[in-house]
């Protein structure tokens, strides 16, 4: 039996190592923005470059990469697994988690919070490039605060939670260990290991 599995391919590796950039770099540069910048001004065009490459190469792999939309798709649904999941319920009564897909719960709520975040950002971000200070660019220092609270807990899952920090290796290395992925995605091993066993198979008869 193989010690590791496969997790992302490389597209979805590349989009989301692609977001980490362009959304540190936005936020670095943003927060070196003066009120009032010119399109002269160094920190303001390397803020609204991030974000433009950021738009760009993500409508890029989202035409291209079949991968990338079926990633996408299974982030955005929610089954009743995922809701049993979530169910606070389970976290005060201290219940094991339900079995799950490739995503769990709290992973697909992430990426939603993300998309959110995201959208407020360029709303806001463009409100003020256009129009100047308004109450809806004011919402911006708060969208980046939220979002960035939101990536540093990001962070803290993928690198110090010794619970989660195994699925690192997915978004470097692009596989992660079956024995952590049958823990935390037992549906999501059963169906990549069945699938390869049909494959398998299927070969076999020609």
């Amino acid at each position: 039996m193989a010690r590791t599995i496969h997790r992302f391919s490389w597209p979805e590796r590349a989009a989301h190592w692609l977001l980490a950039a362009a959304f540190f770099t936005m936020l670095l540069s943003g927060a070196f923005v003066p009120h009032h910048a010119g399109w002269r001004n160094p920190a303001l065009d390397t803020h609204v470059g991030a974000a433009v490459v950021l738009v760009a190469g993500l409508i890029l792999l989202a035409i291209r990469v079949r991968a990338f939309r079926d990633t996408a798709r299974d982030l955005a649904r929610l089954d009743a697994d995922d809701h049993a999941w979530l169910s606070p319920g389970r976290f005060i009564r201290r219940r094991p988690a339900p079995p799950v897909g490739r995503f769990n719960g709290g992973q697909k709520v992430n990426a939603r919070l993300v998309v959110f975040g995201l959208a407020g950002l360029y709303l806001t971000g463009g409100s003020l490039l256009v129009i100047g200070g308004n109450l809806l660019g004011g919402l911006h220092g708060p969208f980046a605060l939220a979002t960035g609270v939101l990536a540093a807990g990001h962070i803290f899952m993928a690198v110090v939670n010794p619970t989660t920090r195994a699925a690192l290796r997915g978004m470097t290395l692009g596989s992660v260990d079956r024995e952590w992925a049958v823990r935390h995605h037992p549906r999501w091993v059963e169906q990549v290991e069945r699938g390869a066993r049909e494959g398998v198979n299927s070969t076999s008869d020609v």
